[in-house]
């Protein structure tokens, strides 16, 4: 007997509206436990993620998972529709999947008339404060938003969260994103999402186990089984590809970058990015900077 298909993820709007940016949207190693969906209408910009820049032009969709590093440019002017919404599944995956890298496709007709009618919708859901994340991503201002969410009448509600999944459903072709988590724990996949965004914590094999619950040689194998690596060590190759990005994107000095990215000590950083990229913090930026 087939299985009935149900979709088991629903998403909850946060932000969207329509801005006309300039040279001040310049934000550098954004991280961000939302998903966010941009269409360009006018001008240029750029997203920079681990490992790739996209350039932000007319006539095209570019999607931001949630926990995806990224830094966000604009050297003159962009006309951007946007939208920031959370995912929640019954089983603690994502419809992206451990995929925290940015997407560009081609825009259709009907992508437009669904940002139009989704802003129309939602009046009053822009980014009233500051376009800085660093302004407007607080916890009071995301219960604020979605406080909205209740407000909204049944029949506004159904059709944004209708608007949403079209949105989303553009870039969740295979070709888009190679769904391999389907049999791996809910425990990994939420402790995969917490190490990406607590990375300048302390995390410990003994604090990660508590929060899930298991015994630390239990969650180190199960960690194992499923990733092709022990949890340190993977914990040690998030810190060093987030480094690598700072070192390459910006002018952090390598103290800040240590304290940033978890290791506590510029000696303890130094020594394991050595290890994992066979080269020093320094010599590594002085080739980035040498790259035309």
């Amino acid at each position: 007997m087939q299985t009935k298909r149900i979709l088991k993820h629903s998403v909850s709007l946060l932000n969207t509206d329509y801005v006309k940016l300039d040279s001040r949207w310049n934000y550098k190693n954004v991280i961000s436990p939302y998903h966010r969906i941009y269409y360009i209408d006018d001008g240029n910009g750029e997203i920079e993620d681990t490992e790739k820049t996209l350039i932000l032009e007319p006539g095209y969709l570019y999607i931001i998972p949630n926990y995806t590093l990224c830094n966000l440019v604009c050297n003159s002017f962009l006309g951007q529709y946007f939208v920031q919404f959370f995912e929640e599944s019954t089983d603690g995956t994502s419809i992206f999947g451990n995929n925290n890298f940015v997407y560009k496709l081609a825009a259709k007709d009907i992508d437009v008339l669904n940002f139009k009618r989704l802003i129309e919708l939602n009046p009053g859901r822009g980014l009233d404060r500051s376009n800085d994340p660093e302004i407007y991503e607080k916890h009071s201002y995301y219960k604020q938003y979605q406080e909205l969410n209740d407000l909204q009448s049944y029949s506004d509600f159904i059709e944004t969260q209708g608007i949403l999944l079209q949105l989303i459903s553009r870039f969740s072709m295979p070709e888009q994103y190679n769904h391999k988590t389907k049999d791996i724990p809910v425990k990994i996949l939420d402790a995969i999402r917490f190490i990406s965004i607590n990375l300048h914590q302390e995390l410990s094999i003994h604090f990660l186990a508590d929060r899930y619950n298991c015994n630390r040689q239990y969650f180190s194998r199960l960690f194992e089984q499923h990733m092709g690596i022990r949890p340190q060590a993977y914990i040690i190759q998030k810190r060093i590809e987030r480094a690598k990005h700072m070192i390459s994107s910006g002018s952090l000095c390598f103290t800040d970058i240590a304290e940033r990215t978890g290791f506590g000590s510029l000696s303890s950083f130094s020594k394991s990015f050595k290890n994992e990229t066979g080269r020093s913090p320094r010599s590594y930026r002085k080739n980035t900077e040498q790259i035309p």
